[in-house]
């Protein structure tokens, strides 16, 4: 990727300095610098430039993406001993984080992460493929100067029909009004006349590139809903939280007797509903009954006096922020607690969450409190966290975790 992107030469590099504790972080591998660990610099930054940053001793830290308008003022690239960032370096790490993939999934699976932030060494840019589509997600402005460059570098390596732009929703308005970039954009190729179809574990889903929610899809609990598609031969199944029906339609392929999709967005229940047609070639989808239901999950788990063979809980994020995160873990407990009041004798629980801010130790803890408290006797199954195309490597990205739960009364 050419430097002249952020305008950046040997002579005027912006060089920083940062706080002795900020040292030790970077030097642990840690991908984020903040603002406040930032105790000198030679001149203000722009978006997207690279930013150099040196030790107490004027020796040579790491290098990252500048963003002035972002608590997270660099996004590590590298550390440890000097680099040259030139297109072939570029390159070099796109090939390296594609052949980390080659092998991951055959042709039954067209949906996945290709990458994964931070942890794959692109800090702030996720991309995701749904068939011949690529569809790249930017959470900082950062790379906003570079996309000419990410266009081109991803048109070089990676074969696809079109290439789509999805920005976070803080950086829309300043990305449009600086930059001249809009979320759902079309940086490649054509419009697609409807949602993008993609297989998954031979499973046709819908992804609505343009304007869904994150990518289009949930491509991180792939492995989960194969699970569930396993545990639910002739069960009843209710999918809390069901957005697009995902795990639904696994459970329909699986042998389910029935399935309801809960959700309160009536938006999400018409894709759980297509979804549910696109797989009418399986005799188990085909056979199976399934029900739609719009409502507050937790309103109408309280309420309803319906049972279930399996329920799966898997609620949005919780915990927006740290402070949300002890409110996140009693309301864990209090949905798990309503889930399992839902379940039938020898029902199964697949409780879920996506809330970084809660780790993955005291969200177990609050599900298996809500399981002592039901009375009843019951077995732990298995714990699963993120698949391999959404690999982990600090522990802000710490995230998925979903525990599963027989009970035997």
């Amino acid at each position: 990727m050419n430097p002249s992107a952020a305008k950046e030469t040997a002579a005027t590099r912006l060089r920083l300095r940062i706080t002795s504790a900020a040292e030790s972080i970077v030097r642990s591998g840690h991908p984020w610098l903040f603002a406040d660990s930032i105790h000198e610099s030679n001149r203000d930054g722009q978006p997207g430039e690279l930013a150099v940053i040196y030790d107490r001793k004027d020796r040579f830290l790491a290098v990252g993406l500048f963003d002035p308008d972002s608590p997270i003022r660099v996004r590590i690239l590298h550390a440890g001993k000097p680099q040259t960032i030139d297109p072939a370096w570029w390159r070099a790490r796109l090939e390296k984080t594609l052949a980390g993939r080659r092998d991951l999934f055959d042709a039954q699976t067209t949906g996945f992460r290709l990458i994964h932030g931070e942890s794959d060494g692109w800090p702030g840019l996720v991309l995701d493929r749904y068939g011949t589509t690529l569809v790249l997600k930017i959470y900082t402005a950062a790379w906003l100067p570079r996309l000419d460059e990410i266009l081109a570098l991803l048109q070089e390596k990676i074969p696809c029909e079109r290439i789509v732009l999805r920005l976070s929703r803080n950086l829309q308005p300043s990305a449009e009004k600086k930059f001249q970039a809009l979320d759902g954009q079309i940086l490649s190729g054509s419009t697609p006349d409807a949602r993008v179809i993609f297989l998954e574990n031979g499973i046709r889903f819908e992804a609505d590139v343009l304007r869904g929610q994150k990518t289009g899809f949930f491509l991180d609990q792939r492995e989960n809903r194969a699970e569930v598609g396993k545990l639910s031969r002739g069960k009843k199944v209710l999918n809390a939280f069901s957005f697009s029906g995902g795990f639904s339609v696994y459970a329909a392929r699986g042998g389910a007797i029935s399935v309801t999709d809960l959700d309160i967005s009536a938006h999400a229940l018409e894709s759980a509903k297509r979804n549910f047609a696109l797989n009418q070639n399986f005799p188990g989808v085909a056979a199976c009954h399934h029900e739609i239901v719009q409502a507050d999950a937790f309103a109408w788990l309280e309420k309803s006096a319906a049972k279930f063979d399996l329920v799966v809980l898997d609620p949005p994020s919780l915990a927006r922020r740290a402070a949300e995160r002890e409110g996140a873990i009693r309301a864990d407990e209090k949905l798990n607690s309503l889930g399992i009041a839902r379940l039938a004798r020898d029902g199964i629980l697949v409780a879920g969450s996506c809330s970084a801010h809660v780790p993955a130790a005291e969200f177990f803890d609050a599900v298996r409190r809500a399981a002592k408290k039901s009375g009843r006797r019951f077995s732990e199954l298995k714990t699963l966290r993120h698949p391999p195309d959404h690999p982990v490597t600090f522990k802000e990205a710490e995230y998925l975790k979903v525990i599963y739960l027989k009970f035997r009364n």
